[in-house]
């Protein structure tokens, strides 16, 4: 069982794209995000996330199977890199965020969400922005068992947003 912390995480200026659809968009969208970023001279500084706007179980579930899931997928960069058409540049704010690391297969993520949720309410936070997962290796390259995912949630003290708010 991977530890849950809270850290402390900078802005992140991004390339980026956001589509309505499935999150079995993700693969794709980062793919076009990196060959625009490489094609435009931009300097990839970290590895590529998954911005999630559904923030609970339920409603991560529903908009996946209705297509209406806000994917938002994006690239971090350095320099003076501009977007263009439907990938843009702009940054995504920090702060303070519960993490954990998921070990195996995306598609066997939901206990670790599940307990990471357990562990904000526990805790008296509310989670208060887009869930970030921050994906450090690739998994053409790695095991099912070895792919990781960084699960980062920016939390706040107070009253969760309604999902109408978010």
């Amino acid at each position: 069982m991977e530890e849950i912390t809270i850290v402390e995480i900078p802005d992140m200026r991004v390339l980026g794209i956001q589509r309505k659809g499935s999150y079995r968009l993700i693969p794709d969208l980062l793919l076009t995000v990196y060959r625009y970023a490489i094609k435009n001279g931009a300097v990839i500084t970290g590895p590529p996330l998954f911005l999630c706007h559904e923030t609970s179980p339920e409603a991560v579930k529903e908009a996946n199977e209705m297509g209406t899931a806000h994917v938002e997928v994006v690239w971090p960069v350095s320099g003076d890199v501009k977007g263009s058409g439907e990938i843009l540049a702009y940054s995504i704010p920090g702060g303070k965020m519960v993490h954990t690391v998921h070990r195996g297969p995306y598609e066997t993520c939901e206990p670790t969400y599940l307990r990471l949720f357990s562990w904000i309410a526990e805790h008296g936070l509310a989670i208060c922005g887009p869930i970030r997962e921050m994906y450090p290796n690739n998994p053409h390259w790695v095991p099912r068992e070895e792919i990781i995912t960084e699960i980062f949630v920016p939390v706040d003290e107070g009253i969760p947003l309604s999902g109408s708010e978010r």
